[in-house]
């Protein structure tokens, strides 16, 4: 069972892990969560059907679809932008 608060807890992560601009280890989001890196990561999942990994993955493209959508950057500056490494 999910309280309020651990609920509460899961949105404001969910919002760190949207941040593509800064990244950060699932532990230290696990921990602003109050939970166990594992525990967080279950939770999560449950809650918003992916994981961590999946969902800060997903917002890096839905971020380099918006930015290719507008036309002014290549896709190689793109890829940077949303912190992939590589093409």
């Amino acid at each position: 069972m999910l309280t309020h608060r651990a609920f509460g807890h899961l949105c404001a992560a969910r919002e760190l892990l949207r941040d593509t601009d800064q990244p950060v280890a699932i532990r230290d989001v696990a921990r602003e969560a109050s939970m166990s890196p594992f525990h967080f990561i279950r939770q999560f999942h449950a809650v918003f059907g992916a994981t961590p990994h999946q969902f800060r993955m997903q917002e890096r493209l839905d971020r380099a679809k918006y930015m290719l959508a507008l036309g002014d950057r290549s896709v190689t500056e793109v890829c940077f932008e949303v912190g992939f490494s590589s093409l």
